[in-house]
């Protein structure tokens, strides 16, 4: 019989429409402002007595808190606020009630029913001009990264000279430079041939003080220019190292200048968690125990970071740094203690190999190096009101995880423990895979971008998507009558489908998006326009409307399908080529496609089918 669907086919509809309906809802229920709190180090837990001590500041401040929660871990605390511009007040309160110690961030945190929760439905990301994402901006401080780059140096010169037997005094360094002392004009002579023989990015340059020849090694300017264009390029491709480890959906990682870095993360729900991971300067130091006899100007004490253990003096001069670590994994050692395994390039397990073999029955210490954000609150007038307003620094603390006794010489492969648990040895690993920043950055700048911020965005896209609906709906029930009033249910069941795929894939909607939404509208009914004016022309040509109504669907489909596959074909090229907000509008314009096929055409069918299918119709309403 023509214009019937089989059973199942009606099932399979309903079946479709009642999935997206489902993973479609969340989008109903609005992030709530909010304030995420975690330790800066992953042994630091937050407790229930920390989010009491917060909720009182808050209180006193006169902020409201709608809710206060700690994760299942116990490793962080949410406190959910009343209104969105209570944010960046509520941060400053809870960061100065808690230290330097937490991580304070802002949040959206989502509202989304238990039970839609439960069957794995959750909300679109929103882009950052639609609220629900967090904008950094980096600086990288490059006077670090000078230091770094020339106590490597200094380490290689020294080793240099002691493996030739010219002997020297250290000096400590003045105006960035390396500063050698010798006792004979000769001995000064021969270093210098040797430096100069084997490195070619100093400036030499002699003096005299108290008796003692004094040789400065400072970098040229086009060395430093190197090691500053290299620090910026590091921290970039370790920013979007550690970016691709959170897992973030089309984020932005750009440099700003000679020294900022830009990050976005839209659609990120736990901030707190980005802020530790992307500024966290972790980096390793490979170095020897001291010998018992050694001057105390070649030394230097470290403490263990576990507490009750006395500092060990170490040799200044590094084996090797974490910047020639290829590859971290964690994992467990035979006692079932956390353990991180460490692959270094080429020259580091040369660098290794050649330190160990020598040095086979003495002690070899991993130190552990982070830069700690440190918050100090100094007094500016803002407004014509004098204010406390936050400024961070960074402190550096080293600190031995591993002390071993080497047993064999070691090369590109070894394993190091002794640390706080699986947390931290994950930690590190991710830190240390990701890359190795240069140099530490700051926070310059923080935002979230919430509803108040991106509101008339958001609602200049709703408006916009109600008006295309609302005219779209009016010109096809003008033009096909009733028919036209069935392609506007296929319409807002399209838009339900859309925004149900869209949540489910993690698709990031911005404001470009909309637009594709907008634009999938009018790309949705033309396929009702091919269909509803091929069964125009069928009964026009004197054909019987059941027959017309068949070979409309059917002799139409073609030419659906051919236009669009070659739309799609455009938005994928879009969305390979594209960036950012050009990204945004292939993605909806894409699945648009997709879900308007099965609306315009099965959807519609099968309302039609069982309307009118299997009667005996003299007139049709198109």
């Amino acid at each position: 019989m023509l214009n019937k669907y089989p059973l199942w086919k009606y099932l399979l509809i309903l079946a479709v429409l009642a999935v997206g309906f489902i993973y479609s809802a969340p989008n109903l229920y609005p992030d709530d402002p909010a304030i995420q709190i975690s330790g800066a180090s992953t042994a630091l837990q937050v407790g229930q007595a920390d989010l009491d001590r917060v909720g009182k500041a808050l209180a006193e401040a006169g902020i409201a808190v709608k809710a206060s929660s700690l994760s299942a871990e116990g490793k962080g605390g949410l406190l959910r606020l009343t209104r969105q511009e209570d944010q960046l007040p509520a941060k400053d309160v809870v960061r100065k009630a808690l230290g330097d110690e937490y991580v304070v961030a802002l949040n959206l945190a989502p509202t989304t029913p238990p039970w839609l929760r439960a069957l794995g439905a959750s909300p679109m990301k929103l882009g950052l001009d639609l609220s629900g994402g967090v904008h950094f901006l980096l600086e990288v401080d490059m006077e670090k990264a000078l230091d770094a780059r020339l106590k490597v140096y200094e380490s290689e010169v020294k080793s240099l000279l002691r493996k030739e037997g010219v002997r020297y005094r250290s000096l400590p360094q003045a105006e960035g430079g390396i500063q050698l002392g010798f006792t004979d004009p000769a001995l000064l002579e021969q270093a210098q041939g040797l430096i100069r023989k084997s490195f070619n990015d100093f400036q030499l340059t002699r003096s005299e003080r108290n008796g003692m020849q004094v040789l400065r090694l400072a970098l040229t300017e086009a060395k430093l220019a190197e090691i500053r264009e290299y620090s910026i390029k590091q921290n970039l491709t370790t920013v979007r190292n550690r970016v691709n480890e959170l897992g973030v959906s089309e984020p932005l990682v750009q440099r700003q200048g000679a020294n900022r870095i830009v990050v976005e993360l839209p659609g990120v729900q736990d901030t707190a968690e980005a802020k530790r991971i992307l500024g966290k300067t972790a980096n390793l130091e490979f170095r020897l125990a001291a010998e018992p006899d050694a001057p105390r100007s070649m030394t230097e004490a470290f403490e263990f970071r576990e507490a009750g253990r006395p500092a060990v003096p170490l040799e200044r001069s590094l084996i090797i740094t974490g910047d020639q670590v290829t590859d971290a994994q964690a994992s467990y050692d035979e006692n079932g203690r956390p353990q991180v395994n460490i692959r270094l390039d080429g020259h580091g397990g040369e660098l290794m190999n050649r330190a160990t073999r020598n040095n086979v029955g003495r002690s070899m210490a991993v130190v552990f190096i982070e830069q700690k954000p440190v918050t100090r609150y100094v007094k500016q007038m803002v407004d014509g009101v004098e204010k406390e307003v936050p400024v961070e620094t960074f402190r550096e603390e080293k600190k031995i995880i591993s002390l071993a006794t080497i047993q064999s010489p070691l090369g590109s492969q070894f394993r190091i423990t002794g640390l706080n648990g699986q947390g931290e040895s994950s930690e590190l690993a991710l830190l240390l895979r990701a890359g190795g920043l240069a140099a530490p950055m700051y926070f310059a700048e923080e935002r979230t971008l919430g509803p108040s911020l991106g509101a008339e965005n958001i609602q200049l896209g709703i408006d916009a998507s109600l008006w295309g609906f609302l005219f779209v709906s009016l010109f096809m029930v003008a033009i096909y009558k009733f028919f036209g009033l069935l392609a506007t249910v296929a319409l807002a069941f399209n838009m339900v489908l859309l925004v149900a795929l869209m949540s489910l894939l993690g698709a990031t909607l911005t404001l470009p998006g909309i637009a594709g939404i907008v634009l999938t509208m009018g790309m949705a009914v033309d396929a009702n326009v091919l269909i509803y004016s091929r069964i125009r022309e069928e009964i026009g040509n004197g054909m019987s409307i059941q027959r017309a109504i068949h070979e409309g669907f059917d002799r139409a489909f073609s030419a659906i399908l051919d236009g669009n596959l070659t739309t799609l074909l455009v938005g994928g090229i879009l969305f390979v080529m594209g960036t950012g907000p050009i990204k945004g509008f292939a993605v909806t314009m894409s699945l648009g496609i997709v879900t308007s096929m099965f609306t315009a055409i099965i959807v519609t069918r099968g309302m039609v089918n069982l309307i009118f299918g299997g009667r005996d119709i003299k007139k049709l309403w198109i």
